[in-house]
């Protein structure tokens, strides 16, 4: 067995998060990309705004390595939210290069600094606010894959389409039947439990 090499562990993880999520916008509308399908507004161009602002804030402000130009909606004084969705005047292609732009440059902090290099996240509590590049990219896996997983469903809410990631959809095999017969017996199991 070769050795491990824990950055590029790490890289990878974070790798395969980023790229699940901007699966999940393709083949969909302008309309399907922004629509809200949960009483909070979840929806999937908003998951990808949202996490170019994780990855310009933790990979950059945190390490003194400030990302250019800083978009308008992560100012101090912004709308709460607005992080969370897309304006009608913000097209896809600007929020998902931006995307793109901000990973390309946390990918530099992160080949530029050692996993024990250490920053400041601000608006973290004083007792945990110093915090190592390994720890980041911890956070950022895990938040990357949480908003993945966000987009898996809301996904599968606009058209059905489901899966992982693309070309690994891991799920069990089955046709239409199949599936609709699997949540007929979910469905009777959880009624059938709140009976009783």
């Amino acid at each position: 067995m070769s050795g491990s090499d824990p950055k590029a562990d790490l890289r990878r993880y974070l790798g395969a998060a980023r790229e699940a999520v901007l699966w999940k916008l393709d083949g969909l509308s302008e309309y399907d990309v922004r629509r809200p399908l949960t009483p909070t507004g979840t929806n999937l161009l908003g998951l990808v705004k949202h996490l170019t602002g994780c990855e310009i804030g933790y990979f950059g402000f945190v390490f003194g390595r400030p990302f250019e130009p800083m978009p308008a909606w992560l100012t101090e004084d912004a709308e709460p939210n607005v992080d969370m969705w897309a304006t009608a005047d913000e097209s896809r292609e600007e929020i998902v290069g931006l995307y793109r732009a901000a990973c390309a440059h946390a990918d530099a902090t992160i080949d530029a600094l050692a996993l024990e290099a250490t920053g400041q996240v601000p608006h973290w509590p004083a007792e945990r606010r110093e915090v190592t590049l390994h720890q980041v990219l911890t956070h950022m896996i895990a938040e990357t894959h949480r908003h993945a997983g966000h987009a898996d469903i809301v996904r599968e809410l606009v058209d059905g389409t489901v899966g992982m990631r693309k070309g690994n959809e891991n799920l069990a095999p089955g046709d239409q039947a199949w599936w609709e017969d699997y949540r007929n017996r979910v469905e009777r199991a959880a009624r059938e439990a709140g009976q009783r």
